[in-house]
């Protein structure tokens, strides 16, 4: 199975950025852990992380030719791009929302995906065992499929 980790604006900055909210763990850190649990359950994953709304919808079109699901931490355009929710619908792959913390616990506008209804699932606030999670929902969506 191979899963695509994509990451939104602003995730370059983990370990530094707002530490008591998302926690000193970077990206790498996170990325890290995934991959070695991926090996033990046999996944394939690739991360990528940009701070452009644009590629982010090409690496989902993308997605179309080779990988089996999704993992978007679309970062603050989980909550205001419709570009994003387009390109997942029309997709057709699975993708699951992930979040470090729980945004529902945040600022208002915060509350509202713009994706999550057209995502498998969301994930959120747990910290960077909110990647480990949707590694183990990806796995699990997967072998449902087989």
């Amino acid at each position: 199975m191979r899963i695509l980790f994509l990451n939104g604006p602003n995730l370059n900055l983990l370990g530094t950025r707002e530490p008591g909210i998302y926690g000193r763990q970077t990206l790498s850190d996170i990325e890290a852990r995934v991959r070695a649990e991926a090996s033990v359950v046999g996944a394939t994953v690739e991360f990528r992380q940009t701070n452009h709304e644009g590629e982010l919808v090409t690496w989902i079109q993308q997605a179309m030719s080779g990988w089996d699901v999704v993992v978007l931490n679309a970062a603050a355009y989980t909550h205001s791009s419709i570009a994003l929710r387009d390109a997942i619908a029309g997709s057709g792959v699975p993708v699951i929302e992930v979040h470090l913390s729980n945004v529902h616990s945040r600022e208002t506008f915060r509350h509202h995906s713009m994706i999550a209804g057209v995502c498998r699932g969301v994930i959120a606030g747990f910290g960077p065992e909110s990647y480990i999670l949707a590694l183990r929902a990806a796995v699990t969506l997967t072998d449902g499929q087989k």
